[in-house]
């Protein structure tokens, strides 16, 4: 594959919001990896723009890409006639993927003294729950991409939680991904923590070691707003307190996610390591595109808006915030506010937790089955490559 020359970024000498964001403090990072979008120079000049400092990917976007396009055709067609399977044969594009979008972002990782610059590969979801194969497998990535600006994304699974620390110890860059509770937020960064300090206790560097905590978003709405508006339908004694909490409960939640890192990261609790160089594990802002069309398109973007954040945005919801953004730190404002949110659900016989314990389950089933899908995919996109002459 042939990529544009990278060069430095220079940011766009007309202003806009996704530029503000980065002066506040927050990360914007493109939701999206296509190879049209590395090939064609599309993804350097969002780059060199400003409008994105990183890039995530999940099987559901390679499965999109792969299927929507016919850029992966010649390399379909060689690989499956190399003998390659399914899955070797998307691991292979996945991996040339990420590696080029690695040396498109690592001006960037440079810039920044290693802060941002980012691009993100998953494990296979089937190993969510075997901490031994994922930590294998991230292991395997980190080797074969062999770029520092790469994250491997781990899932925020119990046995994720022991892959995690271990592979921060090994000084491997983890997004941890799947998290929707406040409790599974403390334990991704106490494994977080545990793993540098096992790093420096073993006498490894931990300046160049870096993570981000991905927090999804618009889905808690989605699934808090259906209980709410089944109540609503059955006569609840206080529809007005119900309507009110409509669409709060995600960002009430995240807020109270950021409070929590602030406090997991301050100079007392953190000090020690920071000493040593250790950075922050940022919390990434995932899923924040609008479910709910009555909502506004930025409605999360805008919400989340915070120093030492991520907010990883698919295409359409990048370029609504870049046109009529309104960048303003606001997830540090009204944090009563927001456990009155929760405050308010418990009283309308909400279990919020019970909730975030489904939406991680069903996450993680989600993610196996689109990755299900994408092997389809691939396959049958083999086979048509393959067979024309």
């Amino acid at each position: 594959m042939t990529v544009p020359h990278t060069l430095e970024p220079k940011p766009d000498t007309r202003d806009h919001p996704l530029l503000a964001l980065q002066r506040l403090g927050q990360s914007p990072w493109h939701d999206n990896i296509r190879r049209d979008l590395l090939t064609s120079g599309a993804l350097q000049r969002m780059i060199a723009d400003g409008e994105i400092t990183g890039l995530t990917s999940n099987p559901t976007i390679f499965e999109q890409a792969i299927a929507g396009s016919d850029a992966y055709d010649e390399a379909l067609a060689r690989l499956a006639g190399d003998g390659r399977d399914a899955a070797e044969i998307f691991d292979a594009l996945a991996i040339d993927d990420l590696r080029a979008a690695a040396d498109l972002f690592l001006p960037v990782y440079h810039r920044t003294g290693g802060g941002d610059g980012y691009v993100s590969i998953e494990v296979a979801p089937d190993l969510a729950h075997d901490a031994e194969r994922t930590l294998s497998e991230a292991r395997r990535l980190w080797r074969t991409i062999d770029r520092p600006n790469l994250m491997v994304k781990i899932p925020a699974t119990l046995a994720g939680l022991t892959a995690i620390e271990a592979a921060i110890a090994d000084g491997i860059n983890v997004n941890v991904t799947l998290i929707f509770s406040l409790v599974r937020h403390r334990q991704v960064m106490e494994a977080y923590v545990a793993g540098l300090r096992r790093r420096v206790a073993a006498g490894g560097d931990v300046a160049n070691v870096a993570s981000v905590a991905s927090f999804f978003v618009s889905r808690v709405d989605v699934a808090v707003d259906a209980l709410l508006d089944e109540r609503l339908a059955k006569g609840w004694h206080d529809p007005a307190a119900l309507r009110a909490l409509r669409g709060q409960a995600a960002i009430a939640n995240a807020k109270l996610a950021y409070a929590a890192f602030r406090e997991t990261f301050s100079e007392a609790a953190f000090g020690d390591l920071a000493a040593h160089g250790a950075r922050v594990q940022r919390p990434l802002w995932a899923s924040t595109s609008v479910k709910d069309p009555s909502y506004p398109d930025v409605y999360y973007v805008e919400a989340l808006v915070g120093p030492d954040t991520v907010d990883t945005m698919p295409p359409a919801t990048l370029a609504a915030y870049r046109d009529h953004g309104a960048p303003e730190v606001r997830i540090d404002r009204d944090v009563e506010g927001a456990l009155a949110v929760l405050e308010g659900l418990r009283r309308a016989d909400i279990d919020l937790d019970g909730i975030l314990e489904r939406l991680e389950a069903a996450g993680v089933a989600s993610f196996i089955a689109s990755y299900e899908t994408l092997l389809d995919v691939v396959r049958e996109r083999a086979a048509a490559a393959t067979a024309r002459p």
